[in-house]
C-alpha cells in the first residue's frame, strides 16, 4: 500500500520542522526539511556569490545553480543537506543566513530549481515535506495538510532559544523583529507566497507543547 504525502506549511519557528521529523520517524516516513534547501542556497550565495558592497549577486547566483550539487543524504534515519560535500547542517543556521534566505526563497529561478528535486522525492509517497508553500503550490495534491502558526511572542522565545543552542547571541527584540520582517516578506512575496491551502488543517500551537502538537496532528492522520 503507498505511504501518504503529508504537508506542513507554516510560519517561523512554529516547529514545523522537529515536528514533522518525529512524524515521520512515527510512520515510517521520509522526511524532508524544504526550508533547509533554501538556507543552503542562501548559504552558497553569502559565500561565493557576493558583490563588493556585500550584497548578494544574483544573476551570479541564477548562473551557477545548475551546478550547484545540493543535496540530502540519509545518515542514521536522519537527511543531512550537503553542500560540495561539506555538511551544512549548523551554517544554515546563523543569523546571516536567517537575514537573507527570504530574499533568495523569493526569487523565481530559486523555487524553479528547487520544485521538481522536492516533487521528485514526494512521487513515490510515504514522506512529509515542510515549508510554506508545500500545500499550495509544491504538492498541491497531497494527502494531508497542516499550517502551523503560533503568537509572535512565543515564536520569539523559540528562535531565541533555538539560536542560544547554537551559540548565538542575539537580543529578544532583534529576534523578534527578524521574525516579523521575514513574515511579512514570505507573505506578500509574488511568487508562492506563505499561506494556508484551503484544504488544510490550521494548528495554532502558541499554548502547546511540541508533544501535544504532535500528537494533534497524528489524530488527524488515518492509520497506516
Amino acid at each position: 500500500m503507498r505511504k501518504p504525502v503529508i504537508a506542513v506549511d507554516g510560519y517561523s519557528s512554529t516547529g514545523k520542522s522537529s515536528i514533522s521529523k518525529i512524524i515521520a520517524q512515527k510512520l515510517g516516513l521520509v522526511h524532508m526539511d524544504t526550508g533547509a534547501l533554501y538556507r543552503g542556497i542562501t548559504y552558497f550565495a553569502l559565500t561565493s556569490c557576493r558583490l563588493p558592497d556585500g550584497n548578494i549577486n544574483l544573476p551570479a547566483l541564477f548562473e551557477q545553480l545548475p551546478q550547484l550539487k545540493l543535496g540530502f543524504r540519509k545518515i542514521n534515519e536522519e537527511l543531512i543537506l550537503f553542500l560540495d560535500g561539506k555538511d551544512i547542517t549548523n551554517e544554515i543556521r546563523t543569523k546571516e543566513v536567517s537575514e537573507n534566505v527570504s530574499l533568495i526563497a523569493s526569487q523565481p529561478q530559486v523555487r524553479d530549481f528547487l520544485l521538481q528535486t522536492q516533487r521528485a522525492i514526494a512521487n513515490d509517497g510515504g514522506v512529509i515535506l515542510d515549508g510554506r508553500d508545500i500545500g499550495t503550490v509544491v504538492l498541491p495534491d497531497a494527502d494531508y495538510k497542516f499550517f502551523l502558526t503560533a503568537s509572535i511572542e512565543e515564536r520569539t522565545k523559540r528562535r531565541f532559544l533555538e539560536l542560544k543552542n547554537l551559540g548565538i547571541e542575539m537580543p529578544e527584540e532583534e529576534v523578534r523583529e527578524n521574525l516579523i520582517s521575514r513574515d511579512k516578506t514570505d507573505s506578500e512575496r509574488e511568487v508562492a507566497p506563505l499561506k494556508q491551502a484551503e484544504d488544510a488543517i490550521l494548528i495554532d500551537n502558541s499554548q502547546l507543547t511540541k508533544k501535544e502538537t504532535i500528537e494533534l496532528l497524528l489524530s488527524y492522520i488515518k492509520e497506516i
